[in-house]
């Protein structure tokens, strides 16, 4: 089974306080639906309409958990106190299969 990834790319973080209230509720959903962070971080080279802030990759065991983990109440509840705090692409892929 393939393995999924969620590549989340920040725009803009307007409100840092929002931000921390997403992450204390979205990091032990994440970390429950099996997410494991691979990179996190300002990116290092950024072309072509890529913007250098904070990147985030986090790979799942499959893409089922990565949209499970993502529908999960935890992670919504993350969503919610986020609000408009950032501005973000937020992608879900599934891996290649080895």
């Amino acid at each position: 089974m393939a393995k999924a990834y969620w590549v989340s790319c920040y725009k803009k973080i307007a409100d840092m306080e929002k931000w921390n209230a997403y992450a204390y509720h979205a990091l032990p959903a994440i970390k429950e639906g099996g997410g494991v962070f691979l990179a996190q971080g300002t990116a290092a080279h950024a072309v072509d309409a890529g913007i250098k802030e904070r990147t985030i990759v986090i790979e799942f065991p499959s893409l089922a958990a990565a949209m499970a983990t993502f529908n999960s109440a935890g992670y919504q509840a993350g969503i919610v106190a986020l609000g408009d705090g950032a501005e973000r692409d937020l992608r879900i892929v599934e891996g290649v299969a080895s």
